[in-house]
């Protein structure tokens, strides 16, 4: 009985120090670290919520930029972080997704020192050509490349990067072979590509729109599954006979692992709220991201889902990074 007892007691103290931990989260300045330089797409999604996020829980959250290594810098600092809550990160498809099969070394795993907190936003990859190309739409592209395996050149910002993997998804899809360009970053494979010296390229969108606006680029498809409100006449790859395809760059907040489960649930709360309010889609502004509002389906599963995708693509693309 006195055993018995005793368990009881421990129990009803680890009860309440997670109830009165729930109920004073947050006490100080959370950290929302950002595994790139400032300036880019993490940025864009990154600022907005962190400031929402302070707002709604009455406390500073501070936005931290830790690059290098495609994210994985970050990601392992966070990773080996306190799990109290007051470091969390925007996660990218990159980081938590595509890295754990990309880098032959990589410091953290990317389910095993995380706590999944909720998808955020999605962007997705846009193919594209010079508005002179004689390629019109992606019929002719599948056609073109059919005749010609391993010819046709498509650029990207890179090695291992959403349009790379996107592009090798597509030639697997497609039954087509095409030449992979690697560039150091999106801004100088798109200056060659509006130059005539590539034919072709895939990129997330926000870095082609104004080109795709300004007349000077043809978008061929979007990669995700729904046609994208900015470009509502630009057809998708699912609906172009490739019913499953789909393939975009998305962001998502992660916490380091065995976070208490009632302060996960406020973090979720939180950041489900603030991503499917109009407020937050106003503050992303017209440059192509989307945030997500159907949390039907857990961050869990669809990492899960996305992991067993993107390990496909870096086979097939034969792609691999110290």
């Amino acid at each position: 009985m006195k055993l018995i007892a005793k368990l009881f007691i421990a129990l009803t103290v680890v009860l309440a120090s997670n109830f009165a931990l729930s109920q004073s989260y947050p006490t100080k300045t959370i950290k929302l670290v950002v595994p790139f330089p400032p300036g880019g797409p993490t940025d864009i999604v990154a600022r907005p919520l962190a400031q929402m996020l302070g707002e709604s829980m009455k406390q500073s959250v501070i936005v931290e930029n830790k690059g290098g290594a495609g994210g994985s810098v970050a990601a392992d600092f966070v990773a080996k972080s306190p799990p109290d809550g007051y470091t969390i990160m925007v996660g990218t498809v990159g980081t938590h997704a595509i890295n754990g099969s990309l880098y032959r070394q990589l410091p953290y795993d990317m389910t095993k020192d995380f706590t999944p907190i909720a998808l955020v936003a999605s962007a997705p990859v846009v193919i594209v050509v010079p508005t002179s190309s004689n390629i019109k739409n992606l019929a002719d592209l599948i056609r073109e490349a059919k005749a010609k395996p391993d010819f046709i050149a498509f650029g990207t910002a890179g090695n291992g990067t959403p349009g790379h993997l996107t592009g090798a998804l597509f030639e697997t899809a497609t039954k087509i072979k095409l030449k992979h360009i690697p560039y150091k970053g999106s801004a100088p494979a798109v200056t060659d590509l509006l130059g005539g010296q590539i034919p072709l390229m895939f990129d997330p969108i926000q870095s082609v729109l104004p080109h795709i606006q300004s007349g000077k680029l043809t978008a061929l498809a979007v990669t995700s599954k729904t046609r994208s409100p900015l470009l509502p006449n630009v057809p998708t790859v699912a609906e172009s006979n490739y019913p499953n395809f789909e393939s975009t760059a998305w962001w998502a907040v992660f916490a380091p692992a065995k976070l208490p489960e009632n302060v996960t649930t406020v973090l979720t709360n939180q950041v489900q709220k603030i991503a499917s309010s109009a407020a937050f889609k106003e503050k992303l502004g017209n440059v192509g991201v989307q945030p997500n509002t159907n949390f039907k389906e857990s961050l869990s599963n669809f990492q899960t889902r996305e992991i067993a995708k993107w390990a496909i693509a870096v086979r097939d693309s034969g792609a691999s990074l110290d």
